[in-house]
């Protein structure tokens, strides 16, 4: 029986990934709350409600969680409409719990990596249009100015925004996000203003804190073409990852924005990430469908005998991560993984997606790639989207109607990953044994003998 690790750097910040919005729980002062009061919004009608309740001091128990599970970092988001619920009005109370939060982080043994925007605006910022007014690169700055201002002493790790492929999309394309667009040609003028808005975050924290260091969290979405021998279906799948997935870390690289028609410098923006974010999910498939062109952005479906997650989101395809490591690597950054995971509710795929999964991170570690560190989704089961509570993504399970909290087995696999800096043999066998002899192959007769 062959026993072996892969193992990596000695610095190497393993943590999990959490979301203001998605955890706190009772903030009636952001869009997405006001969302979730309109009808078919949410699937099945869900709210957030209480979330995870961290707001009213829960994150304290669920830190514990982390650490005790050999975690050593850990990135969560601040809420904007919190810290100023009304234009220029400051919440110092909001502000102070926040540190109170990050402290309670550090002293756990959690490096804190905090997201500045995580799919939510203030209500006043939705009600002033959001991120199609053009003034909206100021007003994220004064916000950012002031959070970074009072917790640089604690946060050296900052993302400006989160996944602002997913946001455009969502909010501008496809309609699913507030405020419910579906309109392409409004799609451009918010790609450039979250560019506009991010570039003027990167430089107003570097100003505030020069030692800081600054980046997006870029989603990687793999697009596959169905019957690849068709150059039709090869030409979809290219035009689908230059849309979706080089759009904003190139603009952010050499400060030009390309996309469809549209040609824009923003010589502000070169040069505005001193780490690449990494996020990753999974790869659809994708074909040209000629009776629906304008169905051209919508999202793809899987193979047939795709290894697929209960709802039939995410397709366990640990190749796409390697891909997408590499695609981060050729930005010539620093990475870090910032989120990557599995909605599973019965921790049936979860070990062997984390398994499958760190083994290509490993390989990137392996090529003396720069990956700093990787941030699974997530703790604990929260408010995902419009997807409400259909979909459960946690180390530990929560149940929102009584806040109880139930460790999954990935929990126990994810810690001894974390405490032994590596990804061992022994952990797999224990907790994903259909990955076994793929991960960790025999490497003679006599070891075949032995396992039969």
């Amino acid at each position: 029986m062959i026993r072996a690790s892969y193992h990596f750097p000695q610095s190497f910040l393993w943590g999990t990934a959490t979301s203001s919005h998605q955890v706190e729980g009772d903030n009636h002062e952001n869009d997405w709350w006001a969302w979730e009061q309109e009808t078919d919004r949410i699937l099945h009608g869900h709210k957030s409600g209480k979330a995870c309740d961290w707001w009213a001091g829960r994150w304290a128990e669920d830190f514990d969680r982390a650490a005790e599970s050999f975690q050593n970092a850990h990135r969560m988001s601040i809420e904007w409409s919190r810290v100023e619920p009304s234009p220029a009005v400051w919440d110092e109370a909001a502000i102070e719990r926040y540190r109170e939060i990050l402290l309670g982080a550090v002293v756990r043994g959690l490096t804190p990596m905090v997201t500045l925007h995580h799919f939510t605006n203030p209500r006043w910022v939705a009600e002033r249009g959001g991120w199609l007014n053009p003034e909206i690169d100021k007003l994220f700055k004064r916000y950012v100015e002031k959070v970074v201002a009072v917790l640089k002493d604690i946060v050296k790790l900052w993302i400006t925004i989160n996944e602002p492929n997913v946001y455009a999309y969502s909010a501008f394309a496809d309609g699913v996000f507030p405020p419910g667009k579906r309109d392409l040609r409004t799609l451009p003028t918010a790609i450039r203003h979250l560019i506009r808005a991010h570039a003027a975050a990167y430089h107003a924290i570097h100003r505030l804190q020069p030692s800081a260091s600054v980046g997006l969290a870029h989603q990687y979405r793999g697009f596959e073409p169905v019957e690849g021998y068709l150059p039709i279906n090869r030409m979809i799948a290219n035009f689908r990852s230059r849309g979706f997935n080089d759009v904003f870390p190139r603009a952010v690289t050499d400060g030009k924005i390309r996309f469809l028609q549209m040609r824009e410098s923003i010589p502000e923006a070169r040069g505005t990430q001193d780490f690449f974010g990494l996020n990753y999910y999974t790869v659809e498939q994708v074909a040209i469908q000629l009776s629906r062109p304008a169905e051209i952005f919508q999202v793809g479906g899987f193979a047939d005998d795709a290894d697929l997650s209960p709802t039939g989101c995410i397709a366990n395809k640990p190749d796409g991560f390697w891909d997408a490591l590499r695609w981060a690597h050729g930005y010539g950054k620093s990475i870090y993984v910032t989120e990557n995971g599995i909605e599973d509710s019965e921790d049936v795929i979860r070990p062997r997606y984390i398994a499958s999964h760190l083994r290509q991170l490993w390989r990137a570690v392996n090529f003396n790639w720069r990956v700093k560190g990787y941030f699974h989704w997530t703790l604990v089961d929260n408010f995902e989207w419009e997807r409400g509570w259909t979909q459960r993504y946690g180390l530990w399970a929560l149940d929102p109607r009584t806040q109880e909290r139930t460790k999954r087995p990935s929990a126990d696999f994810f810690a001894e990953i974390c405490r032994e800096n590596a990804l061992s043999s022994d952990s797999v066998r224990r907790f994903a044994p259909e990955v076994q002899d793929q991960l960790f192959p025999p490497r003679g007769p006599a070891e075949l003998v032995e396992r039969k």
